[in-house]
């Protein structure tokens, strides 16, 4: 897997300040796309052990809320093989911070079913991500005034309470409401 970018102090991609994560990717090509750069599978650098060990560093302060994955996509099958192991570790190493990832996937209806992004390695992400904006970026649905997504079809899902309901649960920011 390739990467296009790493943001430190990110605050703009989920709640708190965040390192940011964009993979290299995406079959979805989404009319005005802000990253049509990340399209491309080549696009970047190399994810290697090196750069996990970056990222993890960044991570460490007390002030950094957590990890987000844009890309591109994450939740293509050959980017899901590359961060599986990379989000085990940074679970394993900081339970306490919070995993956000963005998806053009729909969560109930692509990647809980079947559908060219599920794959072995599907479920087991999704039970280390913590929140997941999901859904194609749509130009004419785009509201400057959203939080955290740049259309309204997008929705902001809590994970784990949608995995154990069996339902499609919007996510409850501790900052207030995020109006969906």
């Amino acid at each position: 897997m390739n990467y296009g970018e790493i943001k430190n102090f990110d605050i703009a991609n989920g709640e708190g300040v965040r390192v940011s994560l964009f993979v290299s990717g995406c079959t979805h090509h989404c009319k005005n796309c802000f990253n049509p750069e990340t399209w491309s599978f080549d696009y970047g650098e190399p994810f290697t052990k090196e750069v996990e060990d970056k990222i993890i560093e960044e991570l460490r302060p007390d002030y950094i809320n957590g990890l987000s994955l844009l890309g591109g996509e994450p939740f293509e099958p050959q980017n899901q093989a590359a961060l599986l192991p990379f989000l085990r570790r940074v679970k394993a190493l900081f339970p306490e911070k919070s995993i956000w990832c963005y998806s053009g996937y729909l969560f109930d209806r692509e990647l809980l079913s079947a559908s060219r992004a599920r794959c072995e390695y599907t479920d087991e992400m999704l039970s280390l991500i913590d929140v997941l904006v999901d859904g194609e970026f749509v130009q004419e649905l785009y509201n400057i005034s959203l939080q955290f997504r740049g259309s309204s079809n997008q929705r902001i899902i809590d994970v784990h309470k949608s995995l154990e309901s069996g339902e499609t649960v919007e996510y409850k920011p501790k900052s207030g409401r995020i109006e969906m």
